[in-house]
């Protein structure tokens, strides 16, 4: 006991270490609009603050700087790599710069220059890089990667994405076994000396005997989870029949989300058509010279309780695509039907802005699950009999598989990740995914193709509910 009192103490200190680094960031970002406040806002105040009430100013940027920066996983050095420490951080301080600009305005009645506040931008950038680049390298010269363990049922390959993702030096897988083997085996011989455990697609049963052990013997642990997990993590907590309940049911947000989702999904579209129709017209106009045929593309695809709509996007292929009349996915730039302007519009997403008109007529929201082909649809549920589970709400132009996901990701881990969107439907979740969308734009392995020959992805893992679905593929070589 008091080996763990320590390990207790040690553990906490080392908490209060990196909060003390992160408070440095906060303080070197609020430092910046700070300057900049006293120096220029506060003297354009048509009625100047006291000095308490410049305090408060500076105040509410370093509150709304420090909530939205967690809100995008700004502070989380120990999983994420530096890029995605300053995207992350660079999006809060611009999203927080840009709330006290507005707070500035409606105070001033009036509009005031946003030079100042673009210009601080700039400054703040370059001090949170400093600081991502100076904490990333702090943090691992004083806490070396963890000792790992990977236990696994349907996911044998969870050290491999380890070392692929990049994260050998977040993680030291040490000890990788399949869970029959530590069957065999005691939790204490196996987990000896272990600060990680990944979880890969157990079941239950087993999953939370080591679960338990784990959190006992203060080890992290990371679940992959499967459906019925993900469908648990939107349980409402209950009392009743004086016990402790939990009520799961079909996907039934409130009201008032579902009115200013509506209100925000016509407003945004409506606003990017206007800004966008020049660029719109001139892409036009570019496919019709260079390839001919028809400038849209038209093609059947289901929403919200399996509805069928007719999607509509800038035609990227040749007009004989699919002249067999089979539906395949795209294999990326090495795919001969894609057309040049096809090629460039897809890697920017181009292709996708006609779909603000089925946004603006209500087919589909901004954020939700990837609309699919009837099909497609149709193929992934025959051997994920919870497929269509994803079609609880309104798909949408992007979402939480789009952003957190691949094109080629496997039908079975965008379920899931559909299926947690579904599980906690906000406004914050759907504004995170948005914003989280910008950064996908610029990520050329977001939209890697499936492999030659594929009508659809790999099925991926096998789904839990009838032990039915295994590795197989939905696809039929063509």
């Amino acid at each position: 006991m008091s080996e763990f009192l320590q390990t207790e103490k040690q553990s906490f200190r080392q908490r209060i270490r990196i909060r003390m680094v992160k408070l440095l960031d906060v303080l070197l970002v609020t430092g910046a609009f700070a300057f900049t406040w006293h120096f220029y806002y506060q003297g354009a105040m048509t009625f100047p603050f006291f000095e308490k009430g410049n305090w408060v100013v500076v105040g509410l940027f370093f509150v709304l700087y420090y909530r939205v920066a967690h809100l995008y996983h700004g502070f989380l050095i120990h999983i994420e790599r530096i890029t995605e420490l300053i995207y992350s951080q660079s999006l809060a301080a611009l999203i927080t710069d840009g709330l006290l600009w507005i707070v500035i305005c409606l105070i001033n009645r009036r509009m005031i220059t946003l030079l100042p506040l673009l210009l601080t931008l700039c400054v703040q950038v370059i001090l949170l890089s400093v600081w991502s680049v100076w904490a990333h390298r702090w943090y691992f010269s004083h806490f070396p990667a963890k000792k790992t363990a990977v236990i696994y049922d349907e996911r044998p390959n969870v050290d491999r994405l380890i070392h692929t993702g990049g994260l050998d030096g977040h993680f030291e897988v040490v000890r990788v076994l399949s869970i029959e083997e530590f069957r065999k085996r005691s939790p204490e011989d196996v987990l000896n000396g272990i600060e990680i455990v990944f979880l890969g697609d157990l079941h239950s049963h087993d999953r939370n005997q080591i679960i338990k052990y784990c959190v006992e013997y203060n080890i992290a642990a990371y679940v992959l989870p499967r459906v019925g997990d993900v469908i648990m993590s939107g349980a409402m907590p209950l009392h009743l029949l004086r016990l402790p309940m939990m009520m799961v049911e079909r996907y039934n947000p409130t009201p008032e989300y579902l009115f200013f989702k509506r209100l925000f999904d016509i407003l945004l579209s409506a606003i990017a058509i206007a800004i966008l129709w020049p660029l719109m017209l001139v892409l036009a106009i570019i496919i019709k010279a260079t390839d001919g045929g028809t400038v849209f593309y038209r093609q059947t695809r289901l929403t919200k309780n399996g509805k069928p709509f007719r999607l509509l996007k800038f035609r990227s292929m040749r007009m004989d695509a699919e002249k067999d009349g089979v539906a395949r996915l795209s294999t990326g730039d090495s795919d001969p039907r894609v057309t040049k302007i096809g090629r460039f519009m897809r890697r920017c997403r181009l292709d996708e802005l006609p779909q603000l008109f089925n946004i603006l007529r209500g087919d589909v929201a901004i954020v939700g699950p990837r609309p699919e082909r009837p099909e497609i649809s149709a193929g992934y549920a025959k051997i994920l009999p919870s497929w269509n589970l994803r079609l609880q709400c309104k798909c949408g132009l992007t979402g939480y598989a789009q952003v957190y996901g691949q094109y080629n990701t496997t039908p079975y881990d965008k379920l899931l990740m559909d299926l947690m969107y579904i599980a906690h439907p906000s406004l914050a979740q759907d504004l995170r995914i948005i914003f989280a969308t910008v950064k996908i734009l610029f990520m050329k392995e977001s939209t890697e193709g499936v492999a030659e020959g594929q009508t659809t992805a790999d099925a991926g893992s096998k789904e839990d509910s009838q032990g039915n679905a295994g590795q197989e593929v939905v696809n039929k070589t063509v």
